[in-house]
């Protein structure tokens, strides 16, 4: 999978532009379904990313990119479910989680913030 990452809130996925947060999900790419996260949007200063979502959880490893600046706020019930389920959460900005997943290929599902 080839990932680029170079601006904020756009990226590119094997030549295709996305400007949408993203879920990677064994090779296949959808978007972040952040809907029932938004409630905690004010308890965080932002819409958290929480296990309420569509979460790639079919894996040994997730990757979640946590922006531009790293400024995503991870709940600690997502760090817990993944703790629970026995997958290695990797958090990191999101050039880094792009560059940590070509190197993985298809082995790690993820989780990639666009903005902030």
């Amino acid at each position: 999978m080839k990932l680029n990452y170079t601006s904020f809130g756009s990226i590119n996925i094997d030549g295709k532009h996305y400007d949408m947060d993203v879920v990677i999900d064994g090779g296949k790419i959808v978007k972040r379904e952040k809907g029932k996260s938004r409630l905690l949007k004010s308890e965080y200063g932002h819409t958290p990313l929480t296990p309420h979502e569509n979460i790639p959880w079919e894996c040994t490893q997730l990757i979640i990119g946590t922006g531009f600046y790293g400024s995503l706020p991870i709940a600690d019930a997502m760090k817990d479910e993944a703790r629970n389920r026995g997958i290695d959460l990797k958090i990191m900005t999101t050039a880094k989680a792009c560059k940590y997943l070509e190197s993985k290929g298809e082995q790690a599902n993820a989780v990639l913030h666009l903005t902030c």
